[in-house]
């Protein structure tokens, strides 16, 4: 009865797509619809339309805008939510013949940006896009006021709509500014944490993938196998960018070989490029890393093609030449037993169930500590250099002074073992 009620609360929307010929035409609806649910809308129908190429005007037919208006009447819909971007006279046109609301996909995203944010960062960074956003679109938006006005450039010269329009677009303007300035200074905390994660030489991972593929769910049973407990664990929720904020977590599985995870927000097709440009900041962090996981709901029928949506979206971030391994999440909605899987930089799992995470956690420790050797070095006293060296470039395990030297247990890189393997002693030397 209470979801009843909260469904008559919710707007409710019609949904519009035109098929070009895309290939993936029929999951972007279907995404389309996840996309309205998880901005808290209630979807009443779907009208979809094929074409050879989108009219300028509305960019569905002309006949088609009269069939949405009539199943919009039908159906009580209070907004009309279009799967393409469209153009801001697009959506004056549309709105004026069909006397509501016309939401494009991007407007949609970024509604929902707007409804996940919760710091402050996530907040400032989606209000940024919004109004980018809005910048184009302004023009149109009073028609019913006068444009006429006189010859002279003046401000005092120009109509009222005019008049309006300029102050807005200066607010806007203004506003976006504010904004860059306060995201630069969060930037600049956040640069200052990432500068001491690398002083700590501790490795960094990275998890990205699609939205909804399962990142949280990976990063919190990695958390619950090396981490510090439930303290630490993150919102994980079957639905589209359940999570915005970019999560750091420590994992250590015992053996004092410790690695950062990032988990940073989700990847979707159509991902608006004010949302990218926005959030650059925190996806930074994931050029940062060493190694990325990418994460893959490997149950969705459409996961490859959401494989070349994340590989697209880490090119553009400059990340697409760091190593990776791949996690093909949910591998048990499939059918597949026998698991986890483990095919090189492979893994076929089941994080919601915890199968195949030590596995992971495990591979991930070997591959950024894999040129990394455990050694034991005597170093005296007007060899100072070579200690600064280790101790800068190495992780101390135990440091020890002694009278003519310097006593360092460090894992440190094979060349720099090598470059200073004079130094190196056994472990019976070590003791005396």
């Amino acid at each position: 009865m209470a979801r009843e009620q909260e469904k008559d609360l919710q707007e409710r929307v019609l949904l519009v797509g035109v098929d070009i010929g895309e290939e993936d035409f029929e999951r972007s609806m279907e995404e389309l619809v996840s996309l309205a649910r998880a901005s808290e809308r209630c979807v009443v129908g779907v009208i979809t339309q094929r074409l050879g190429s989108v009219n300028k005007t509305f960019y569905v037919g002309a006949g088609k805008v009269e069939e949405i208006a009539e199943y919009a009447r039908e159906q009580e819909a209070q907004a009309i939510i279009f799967d393409n971007a469209l153009s801001p006279s697009q959506v004056r046109n549309l709105s004026r013949r069909l006397a509501l609301t016309v939401l494009d996909r991007t407007n949609l995203i970024l509604d929902i940006f707007a409804i996940r944010a919760r710091t402050r960062e996530a907040k400032l960074q989606v209000e940024a896009a919004r109004l980018q956003y809005l910048l184009p679109r302004l023009a149109g938006g009073y028609d019913s006021l006068s444009r006429q006005g006189g010859a002279s450039g003046s401000m005092s010269n120009r109509g009222a709509g005019e008049k309006k329009l300029e102050l807005d677009r200066r607010r806007i303007e203004h506003r976006i500014a504010e904004l860059k300035k306060e995201l630069e200074e969060l930037a600049g905390s956040r640069r200052t944490q990432r500068k001491r994660r690398n002083e700590s030489r501790i490795p960094q991972v990275a998890l990205v993938g699609y939205t909804n593929a399962g990142k949280s769910t990976v990063l919190n049973r990695l958390v619950e196998h090396g981490g510090d407990g439930a303290g630490k664990l993150v919102l994980e929720k079957d639905m589209l960018f359940a999570t915005l904020e970019t999560s750091v977590r420590s994992i250590e599985l015992g053996d004092n070989r410790p690695f950062f995870v990032v988990d940073t927000v989700g990847f979707i097709r159509k991902l608006p490029h004010g949302l990218i440009k926005a959030f650059r900041s925190t996806l930074e962090e994931v050029t940062y890393a060493e190694l990325l996981v990418q994460v893959v709901d490997f149950s969705d029928p459409a996961h490859r093609l959401q494989m070349e949506v994340t590989e697209e979206t880490l090119r553009e971030l400059g990340a697409g030449d760091i190593p990776r391994i791949t996690v093909y999440n949910k591998a048990d909605k499939c059918g597949m037993s026998g698991l986890p899987r483990i095919r090189g930089r492979q893994i076929y799992m089941a994080a919601a169930d915890d199968v195949g995470v030590r596995e992971l956690a495990e591979m991930i420790q070997g591959i950024v500590y894999q040129n990394l050797v455990d050694g034991t070095f005597f170093i005296p006293y007007d060899k100072g250099g070579a200690a600064s060296y280790l101790m800068e470039n190495g992780t101390v395990r135990r440091q020890e002074y002694r009278a003519d030297g310097v006593l360092l247990e460090v894992s440190c890189h094979r060349q720099d073992a090598a470059r200073y393997a004079r130094f190196q002693v056994s472990c019976e030397e070590k003791t005396r």
